[in-house]
């Protein structure tokens, strides 16, 4: 298989969350989407039908042996994301897959290893680090208005009481894409090792599920190759909070602060001001120009209602994933064309998963520190 396609085929795997992206795809000028797969056929045929995808699978299996399919863009429940992204991969299909990447060491390196045998593309849909409010934090960055790096912050807290399988009494940093990424991501840097500490307690039917009593988890991150580090902090149950993704970053010219309450502007400061002119608010511009004109619209989260059909939860609590879908497809169709980037690819999947799985270890063990594998620094 060539390691470049002009026009992109891709089926999409699971038609939860998977769902608002079909008409993203079916709308982009270089991809298109030729098929879907989802295990309830009421369900597959409903969504289907409603956005006119003629070909679909209730078999993941099946569906790879199709010649006319690309790659598949995997939105299943997070235990079985390495599972089908490596059986995509064996099948000679490029994988973009919902976060995490995997949930152990050990099928981060396989799909690492695998990425590296085939030569086939993988990238990790990490949402928020294609959030207005990351992108534009991102050109601040790019363009020099932040000066020097000095410091990076970011938080995930969700209630996720009620959500059904697996959910009840996850680790914090088992599934800390949304608040590592962003660290990680602005300039492009990996995680070299953590030390994360635990506070507080959820409730005590909870601490069996997978052997963890903790409310909250705080991980420093060390980045490798640079004298920055990071602190990032996560909360599922037992805590009170509004949904919050945050990010904030500190540069010796400009820093840049999520807002406290989700709706409300930036705040950015500038140093050297007088005291009381140092922060302004900043109301965060929308970055659909950087889309081709067919899926800008996307960017803002009206689309989902309506004729579109209704919005996943996920999407509703987290206010639209900052607008990032339409860019998470069109990163990835442009990687698959040869003229993207598609961050993260897997190292750095593999890279931003670990360091959430890493310091629940550290926290176990009182805040020791956990040193990333060498496999997953691509430096």
């Amino acid at each position: 298989m060539s390691n470049t396609i002009e026009k992109p085929r891709v089926a999409i795997i699971g038609l939860g969350f998977g769902a608002e992206f079909i008409p993203i795809y079916q709308r982009h000028p270089n991809a298109e989407i030729t098929a879907v797969c989802q295990r309830n056929p009421e369900m597959l045929k409903e969504i289907a039908d409603k956005f006119g995808v003629e070909k679909r699978f209730t078999d993941y299996d099946e569906l790879l042996k199709d010649p006319e399919i690309d790659a598949v863009h995997i939105n299943t429940p997070i235990p079985d994301h390495a599972e089908h992204t490596l059986k995509a991969l064996r099948a000679g299909k490029h994988v973009a897959c919902t976060v995490p990447m995997a949930t152990s060491e050990e099928d981060c390196k396989a799909i690492v290893d695998l990425c590296a045998e085939t030569g086939l593309r993988y990238m990790m849909m990490e949402t928020v680090v294609y959030a207005r409010e990351f992108l534009y934090m991102k050109e601040l960055y790019d363009t020099g208005e932040l000066g020097k790096l000095q410091f990076l912050k970011a938080s995930h807290q969700q209630d996720m009481d009620g959500w059904p399988g697996y959910w009840p009494g996850l680790p914090p940093m088992h599934y800390a894409t949304h608040c590592v990424g962003p660290v990680l991501g602005l300039a492009r840097n990996e995680a070299e090792y953590v030390s994360c500490f635990p506070s507080g307690t959820i409730r005590e039917e909870m601490h069996d599920c997978y052997g963890s009593p903790f409310a909250v988890e705080t991980t420093h991150i060390k980045f490798a190759n640079s004298d920055l580090s990071a602190q990032v902090y996560r909360s599922l149950f037992d805590v009170a909070r509004q949904y919050r993704e945050s990010f904030e970053v500190y540069g010796s010219k400009k820093g840049v602060e999520w807002p406290l309450i989700e709706g409300e502007p930036l705040v950015v400061h500038t140093a050297k001001k007088p005291e009381p002119e140092i922060p302004e608010k900043k109301e965060c511009p929308d970055y659909a120009m950087l889309l081709p004109d067919e899926i800008a619209p996307f960017t803002t989260g009206g689309v989902y209602g309506g004729e579109e059909g209704e919005d996943h939860l996920s999407f509703t609590q987290g206010a639209g994933h900052g607008g990032s879908h339409p860019h998470l497809v069109h990163q990835f169709v442009e990687l698959l064309r040869g003229t993207g980037e598609g961050y993260p690819n897997e190292i750095q999947s593999a890279n931003i998963t670990l360091t959430g799985i890493l310091s629940h270890e550290s926290a176990l063990e009182g805040g020791a520190i956990k040193r990333l594998p060498e496999w997953s620094l691509s430096s």
